[in-house]
């Protein structure tokens, strides 16, 4: 007799996995959680610094929205290529590895003499952090079941919006110190930076790269994990036998619609991370602490928006919809920021924060669902470093307007702009192949059709 086929042998099962699921998800998610706050922090402090960057150093506003973008190319060079390596050499050690050397470079920032160096450590920056963001997308898609990894997500990216809730309290403070011949924007980086390499350490001895090799789960529970997750697989390699190559990838409309999309997404995200401090000192004679605390009035407001609508979208389906209103509240909250004083303009970006962080939470399940797991690592890596390509652009162009033209009045036009289009074309996404599309003897885009 088949055992699938008892009710009792199949609630057996289900007992198990959602056990198994349980205990990943406490031993794991909290601390991806906090590896992603150090690592958010550690990307967009400079925000916190670029006044004292310009009067120390010299450092103009387009030097600063350059090299704060420079990050983004680095970062996209290297993500797909760390990504493989991630696959080759375990989750364990390369996770370690790019949370070490991005700490290192971090600190090193403390040290920056003039806008070469100031560029050089931006850009190795993201060379040292790249693959960390899609290597724990991938890290999901090996330990928990589908069903699973978009609650997942959603509970992992709330770690950037807590890193800017945080971010600016912390270097707020931080900048109060001096001391040793250091400035207070050297001791920020230097305490930040250090932080995540001391994190490094206990990341190496709490993580595991397969259920396998996971201790603290029963072998009935790592071998019914394990067993889920693979037939999943089989569901998709059914629905196409053939591994798809690297150009099939390139030719598949989905997957280049899929890093547009990401891109417009990450362009309003960064514009406002790079520039919103900037924004606030205009609202009076505020210290780099109350800079910093007003700081966090939109980031709060976003998590509690990226909760309200992961919840909604997960009770009313119909994933692109949520995605396109997201969208369009950032749009119009960066459309009002232009149309009244430093005041008005603060607590517009309030309400398109509600958008644009839930936006970026929202988009991640449709290409995740869509996606064959064999490749997922690569296609997340190149979807991932291509949208924050938005990270360069954004705050490149912002520091360009602001410095021949006084004003980022013409960019927050853009960004408006941006998301309204974002909010169509996020309608062109699918999560599942159309039947058509799938002929005898063809080889199909890179489809998951279990969902």
């Amino acid at each position: 007799m088949n055992n699938t086929l008892d009710p009792s042998a199949t609630a057996e099962r289900d007992s198990l996995l959602a056990a198994a699921v349980a205990k990943v998800k406490r031993h794991v998610l909290p601390l991806f959680v906090i590896m992603f706050i150090v690592n958010y922090i550690d990307r967009v402090n400079i925000g916190f610094v670029r006044t004292h960057l310009e009067h120390d150093l010299g450092i103009g506003a387009a030097a600063y929205g350059f090299g704060a973008g420079l990050f983004f190319i680095g970062y996209a060079l290297l993500e797909v290529p760390s990504n493989i390596l991630l696959q080759k050499v375990g989750a364990r050690i390369w996770l370690t590895r790019i949370m070490f050397t991005w700490g290192l470079v971090a600190t090193a920032m403390a040290f920056v003499q003039n806008e070469t160096h100031f560029y050089i450590l931006r850009f190795l920056l993201g060379v040292a952090e790249a693959g960390f963001f899609p290597g724990v997308i991938y890290y999901f898609t090996r330990w928990l079941p589908g069903v699973e990894r978009g609650k997942a997500i959603a509970i992992f990216l709330s770690g950037s919006a807590v890193a800017s809730l945080i971010s600016g309290p912390l270097s707020g403070a931080l900048l109060q110190i001096e001391g040793l011949g250091w400035h207070g924007w050297q001791w920020m980086f230097i305490i930040e930076g250090l932080a995540s390499v001391v994190l490094c350490g206990f990341t190496w001895f709490w993580l595991d790269s397969t259920p396998a090799d996971a201790k603290w789960l029963s072998v009935a529970e790592q071998q019914r994990l394990v067993q889920a997750i693979e037939d999943e697989q089989h569901e998709r390699d059914a629905s196409m036998p053939v591994k798809p190559s690297i150009w099939t990838l390139l030719k598949d409309r989905q997957i280049l619609l899929f890093c547009v999309l990401y891109f417009c997404i990450q362009l309003t995200i960064y514009a406002a991370t790079f520039w919103l401090p900037s924004i606030i000192k205009k609202m009076g004679q505020l210290t780099d602490l109350q800079v910093g605390l007003f700081n966090s009035i939109p980031w709060l407001i976003s998590i509690i928006a990226m909760y309200a609508f992961a919840a909604a979208s997960g009770k009313w389906k119909h994933q692109q919809a949520w995605v396109a209103s997201a969208l369009l509240i950032a749009a119009l909250g960066m459309f009002m920021s232009t149309t009244g004083g430093p005041i008005f303009a603060f607590v517009a970006v309030c309400f398109a924060a509600i958008g644009f962080k839930s936006a970026s939470s929202l988009f991640w399940p449709i290409p995740q669902a869509y996606l064959d797991a064999r490749i997922a690592a690569a296609v997340i890596a190149l979807i991932n470093s291509t949208g924050n390509l938005g990270g360069f652009v954004a705050p490149a162009t912002f520091g360009l307007l602001e410095e021949r033209t006084g004003s980022i009045q013409g960019g927050l036009y853009g960004l408006a702009a941006t998301s309204v289009i974002a909010a169509i074309l996020v309608f062109f996404a699918r999560t599942k192949p159309k039947p058509s599309h799938t002929l005898p003897g063809s080889v199909s885009p890179v489809l998951n059709k279990s969902h």
